[in-house]
């Protein structure tokens, strides 16, 4: 079987003929169908990621598919069962080995490009807005990055849980994504003045930032008294220091945020999430955005769209 394979941190990955795997106890082999593509998948390549796993190694931290076998030990999913799953590696290849307990069920109608492209984007958000910052009806939350994966879901949740949405992105053509998801007001960042322009709407209660840099030091300002403020990614390489002075001033809460860490310590979290977010899906209230699905021979272009930000929402690889 084919994989797209990293085995340095400073050469490209490329694709390798390897033979298939066989499920361990506890484990169903997928063969693979879609998986989508994150931030954090170039930050594990180039060995910066908090959980980069050892070399050689698959990138592709989710995956949907459809189980072919099981270990010892597995009676669920049964085999042909329809699956996502949050495998943190392995996903760029044409068949994987994943924990039983990670796959979850899909409903009928979701194709298999919105189930990659759905737990790790909707997962984020929804623990970052509903667990973590308990974001209430009628408050204003501000998103930084809200075209790109996690942003957008942001941007959907928020308005699906009845807050006012400010969103803030890259250029006319993002922002008209944004505003297709909900978003109340939208906010250029290579244009507008983020501080000045959100105070002008009345400033925000919770801010949402997978970007970092210069756009969270702009919105920390223009935050209301007693916001909460989730940094949960630095998509601008820069990792902001944050003026404790200022918290202090307005009583600002600091919320840390790393979905994937749930795993360890509450999988609960994120069981009870993702049935949730199901839910909505099969309910009609929630669409994954995917702006380019391509095939595995091409799952370097595919990155490169993510390190360049000519996607939106979600790009998928479809071995």
């Amino acid at each position: 079987m084919q994989v797209f394979l990293a085995s340095d941190h400073t050469v490209p990955p490329a694709l390798a003929d390897r033979p298939a795997p066989r499920p361990g106890p506890g484990e169903v082999l997928v063969r693979i169908a879609a998986c989508g593509l994150n931030f954090a998948d170039l930050l594990m390549i180039e060995g910066r990621y908090q959980d980069t796993p050892p070399l050689p190694f698959v990138p592709g931290m989710e995956i949907a598919g459809t189980v072919e076998a099981q270990g010892d030990g597995v009676d669920r999913p049964a085999i042909g069962t329809r699956v996502a799953v949050f495998s943190g590696q392995g996903g760029l290849a044409e068949m994987g080995c994943f924990p039983a307990a990670r796959c979850v069920p899909l409903p009928d109608p979701m194709p298999f490009e919105d189930a990659a492209a759905f737990q790790v984007a909707y997962g984020t958000g929804h623990v970052a807005l509903a667990h973590r910052a308990r974001l209430a009806a009628g408050e204003t939350l501000l998103v930084l990055g809200a075209a790109g994966g996690v942003g957008l879901t942001a941007v959907e949740l928020g308005k699906l849980m009845g807050a006012r949405v400010i969103a803030v992105a890259r250029g006319a053509e993002k922002l008209k994504v944004a505003a297709k998801a909900g978003a109340d007001h939208l906010i250029d960042s290579d244009r507008d003045d983020i501080r000045a322009a959100v105070k002008a709407l009345g400033g925000a209660d919770v801010l949402y930032d997978p970007v970092g840099g210069d756009q969270f030091k702009a919105a920390l300002r223009a935050c209301n008294p007693e916001a909460r403020l989730i940094p949960m990614g630095f998509a601008s390489g820069d990792v902001p220091q944050i003026p404790a002075n200022i918290l202090l001033v307005k009583n600002l809460t600091v919320i840390g945020l790393y979905w994937g860490g749930y795993l360890r310590f509450r999988p609960d979290v994120l069981t009870e999430s993702l049935a949730e977010l199901m839910g909505w899906y099969a309910d009609g209230k929630l669409r994954p955005h995917v702006s380019h699905v391509l095939p595995l021979a091409r799952a370097g272009e595919a990155l490169e769209l993510l390190r360049a930000r000519k996607s939106t929402g979600k790009v998928v690889v479809a071995p």
